[in-house]
């Protein structure tokens, strides 16, 4: 699970409640099925009018990575693997790694270690490198949009459903009592598309932002770590050139 995630939504629905409840409003008074109807279906009707199926077909994946977190390398695991790596190759030479490569689940690090132990250039293999973490930030970049559209669209369509309701309470005009409850219903629409919009969608388009920067500076980790493999740096060497992706309290001084 992400913890972050699951309490912010806990938050959020008990401060809405309890707020609803010291502001004298029944939280049964949430029970409007028409109202989530027009915000969830209609915000899932403008998703799909905006995005080819191509990408919401990632949906499901995304809302899994923002529930329950992504499993990757801590910096310090990445940096005392290629420091490693480093005191192998300065060894007994790049061939050695070849049963390292052939053994690592990484797909990103085993095709920057793959590349160096068949000779490619240097440029080659720099330009391939780049090129992948460009191209992932890109595409998660626009994963993540669909969350931000998202919550573009359902307080707009919480101000449509209010409209709806409106319409509603006015055939009732005759009767004061039901009046009331068709405005009260009304504007639960709107409530319930600022919560989606704001509470949900944006915050989750964040996190998915943060979680791609992450996995992109793991991988400049590993694209310096290839790269200094690759020119024959020591151990100590490439440990001075990992070190500044860390913060300054990480820089501990890991074994060579």
């Amino acid at each position: 699970m992400e913890p972050s995630t699951i309490i912010g939504l806990i938050v959020a629905i008990i401060a809405l409640g309890v707020g609803m409840v010291m502001k004298g409003v029944a939280l049964h008074a949430l029970l409007v099925p028409a109202a989530y109807l027009i915000i969830i279906g209609g915000t899932a009707a403008a998703v799909l009018n905006a995005f080819p199926m191509r990408d919401l077909k990632a949906f499901p994946k995304l809302l899994k990575k923002v529930l329950f977190g992504q499993k990757l390398m801590k910096e310090e695991e990445v940096m005392e693997l290629f420091l490693h790596y480093a005191s192998i190759a300065r060894r007994d030479g790049l061939l050695a790694l070849e049963p390292h490569a052939s053994d690592m689940q990484d797909p990103f690090i085993k095709k920057g270690l793959m590349m160096i132990i068949d000779g490619r250039e240097p440029e080659f293999v720099e330009n391939v490198l780049d090129q992948d973490i460009h191209l992932m930030e890109e595409r998660h970049h626009g994963f993540a949009s669909i969350f931000s559209q998202a919550g573009g669209y359902a307080p707009t369509l919480g101000v449509l459903g209010a409209v709806v309701g409106l319409v509603a309470a006015l055939g009732n005009l005759s009767d004061i009592e039901k009046l009331g409850h068709s405005i009260a219903a009304a504007f639960i629409a709107t409530l319930l598309g600022i919560f989606m919009g704001y509470v949900i969608c944006h915050p989750f388009c964040n996190k998915l932002k943060r979680m791609s920067h992450h996995e992109a500076e793991l991988k400049k980790i590993v694209f310096a770590g290839i790269m200094s493999l690759q020119a024959g740096d020591s151990a100590s060497t490439m440990q001075d050139k990992l070190a500044v992706f860390l913060q300054a309290h990480e820089r501990k001084t890991p074994e060579l």
